[in-house]
């Protein structure tokens, strides 16, 4: 049985920056990046798709500055996007975004459970549907509790394995891409330009809003190597594993997404089921490539649930280590591993993995509703960086640096504003219908200390999500918002 002690140990092995790099790229290559064909075809052509991959790869570039250059202007703080949002924005707000991205990586792990049950359904379909059935919802649950079992042996033992499931898993990602460029059809291509809509700005505005959320989700992560720090050997590292595994990203999944647009037509890329890129595969080489892509899929989404739970796991742990969060949530065994934290992580997916059942659409209501979660805790990152360069604090020697640095963080900031735009009311609601709750954890937290619940500004803050909270409640009783 493990042991489990109030403390972590006071000393903690380090991790070099390949393994940083590879959290980073392990935690982003994961569903999303082959369900990139039929997402994309939902909402644009060619040219949309080109634009949204600029702003998404723009404004995620931003965002990996900005944790480059927090990382290195402030050394003290750990676990990167709770830390930052809480120094900028007091303890309430830092809560929400530690609570925040600690549910938006639980959601992010059902859609990996969804995307392996849906493509155990390409073979038994009447078992396993979409993902969205009975025993597909079993073998999820199964596979969660052996990966917590698994995760629980050491945080170290975890980070290897994941280091060589990132390998493994960008084969046949790469694979894909190669057969795409020597199969693209030139007048498949060109007839998929346009996507067969009006040539208009407003056309094409909304059909680059469409994809924003799906860029989100596949970039999550971005700030795997930043959420590390306490683990990193050289905190340099922790910006150059984050810039480094989001360019080779960036390149991967732009490439997947427009070559796909010469293998079929934009109708016919619609109508395949997840994972597409199987099906656009299987279009051009027949069925081994589906079965070949269908492996790459589960090799790299188990790989990727590794990382998210980890990294979920340790945001609360960190979190309640500066007293944010209840002080149960700060213990850890005798390998460093935050049982409670994880405990806490398995239960919100194994509750999440059961709300499948009823959704019409599991796969892309879980993805959406992750990027939305995500969101806030992004925003107060890039928000608190420029908050940082704009005031001068750890520029006083570094004028040129500081230019730079409000530059990136202010382009941040505006674009995490438009992707809250982009997810539209309906998943803003639905947000606040999972952060308000956890606001009992923080009032234990105070409790704990014999604090004054909330100030003045933290009680507006708390009305506003609870004002949310019914709303979203109220539209989902009446219908109004259906999963």
């Amino acid at each position: 049985m493990t042991t489990v002690k109030a403390e972590a140990p006071a000393e903690v092995r380090k991790f070099p920056l390949t393994t940083l790099t590879a959290m980073v790229v392990g935690s982003m290559v994961g569903a999303g990046v082959f369900s990139l064909p039929r997402n994309f075809a939902l909402s644009t052509g060619i040219f949309g798709a080109l634009i949204a991959w600029v702003i998404a790869g723009t404004g995620m570039l931003m965002l990996a500055f900005v944790f480059q250059t927090l990382a290195v202007r402030k050394p003290e703080l750990d676990a990167g996007v709770y830390a930052y949002a809480k120094a900028g924005f007091g303890e309430y707000l830092g809560f929400f975004s530690a609570f925040g991205y600690w549910a938006s990586a639980c959601i992010g792990n059902v859609t990996y459970w969804v995307l392996i049950t849906s493509t155990l359904g390409l073979l038994w379909p009447g078992v396993f549907g979409h993902g969205d059935t009975l025993a597909a919802v079993a073998l999820g649950s199964a596979g969660l509790w052996i990966f917590h079992i698994l995760i629980t042996r050491g945080m170290r033992e975890a980070a290897t394995i994941n280091k060589v499931v990132t390998v493994a898993k960008i084969v046949p990602i790469l694979t894909f891409v190669v057969v795409a460029i020597f199969a693209l059809k030139a007048h498949v291509f060109s007839a998929n330009f346009w996507g067969g809509e009006p040539k208009t700005a407003s056309a094409l505005f909304d059909q680059v809003r469409g994809t924003m959320l799906i860029t989100v989700f596949v970039f999550l992560g971005i700030e795997g190597a930043s959420v590390y720090s306490r683990y990193a050997r050289r905190r340099q590292d922790v910006g150059r594993a984050t810039v480094m595994g989001f360019l080779g990203v960036l390149a991967l999944f732009a490439a997947v997404t427009i070559f796909s647009y010469g293998i079929l037509s934009r109708a016919e890329l619609e109508k395949l089921r997840q994972p597409s890129m199987a099906g656009a595969m299987e279009a051009v080489v027949g069925h081994w490539g589906l079965a070949f892509i269908s492996v790459g899929v589960i090799v790299s989404v188990l790989g990727a649930y590794l990382a998210w739970t980890m990294m979920a796991a340790e945001v609360l742990f960190v979190a309640a280590k500066d007293k944010d969060m209840p002080s149960f949530l700060r213990r850890t065994s005798d390998k460093s591993v935050p049982v409670p934290a994880l405990v806490m992580t398995s239960i919100l997916i194994q509750a999440a993995l059961l709300v499948t059942l009823v959704s019409s659409d599991a796969f892309t209501f879980m993805l959406k509703l992750c990027s939305s979660l995500s969101l806030v805790p992004y925003l107060l990152a890039a928000g608190y960086a420029l908050k940082l360069g704009a005031s001068g604090e750890t520029y006083d020697t570094a004028p040129r640096s500081r230019n730079r640095a409000v530059f990136a963080a202010g382009l941040a900031t505006f674009y995490t504003v438009f992707l809250v735009f982009a997810a539209g009311v309906t998943f803003l609601l639905l947000s606040l219908i999972i952060y308000t709750p956890g606001t009992i954890l923080f009032i234990m937290s105070r409790r704990e200390q014999n604090r004054r619940l909330f100030s003045a500004a933290e009680l507006v803050i708390l009305v506003i999500a609870v004002a949310g909270f019914i709303t979203g409640i109220v539209a989902l009783a009446s219908g109004a918002i259906t999963i």
